[in-house]
């Protein structure tokens, strides 16, 4: 089941997270959920956790994203900036319902193209996301060291 996520989540997003990338940031998830839920009735902010049908509360993954306009140039899009399962859950579908529940969100919402990024070297989701019908799209993100 995918849900709205609530304060009483973050915690779990959180140790999700840290499984993944090695770095404990409860304060970072705290913040973006209040962002989120801030944002939601106007920009779109969107926020959902996953939770396994036979223990009702367990949070196994989640999805932020938010509904962004006209940056460089850019009509309305929905960018999903954080997708993540934990790692016993993985291949049960769970990602794909995350990411079909935030695109029925952003459709509902009128809009017609959703983006995000991902490392080049960062396999698992840029298999993912290209096995969910996701490509390169018409913009390189460009960066430089400011050291």
């Amino acid at each position: 089941m995918v849900r709205p996520a609530r304060r009483a989540d973050v915690a779990a997003v959180s140790a999700i997270d840290a499984e993944i990338t090695g770095l404990p940031k409860l304060e970072h998830w705290l913040e973006l959920h209040s962002r989120q839920r801030r944002s939601a009735a106007v920009a779109g902010g969107l926020f959902l956790v996953a939770v396994a049908a036979e223990e009702p509360g367990r949070v196994v993954g989640f999805i932020v994203g938010e509904i962004r306009a006209w940056e460089f140039g850019s009509a309305p899009c929905g960018w999903v900036y954080a997708l993540s399962v934990a790692s016993g859950w993985r291949l049960r579908g769970v990602g794909e319902t995350l990411l079909a529940a935030i695109g029925a969100q952003f459709r509902a919402a009128g809009i017609r193209k959703m983006r995000t990024m991902v490392a080049r070297d960062n396999l698992l989701p840029m298999r993912f996301f290209r096995g969910e019908g996701m490509m390169a799209g018409p913009y390189i993100q460009l960066e430089k060291d400011l050291e």
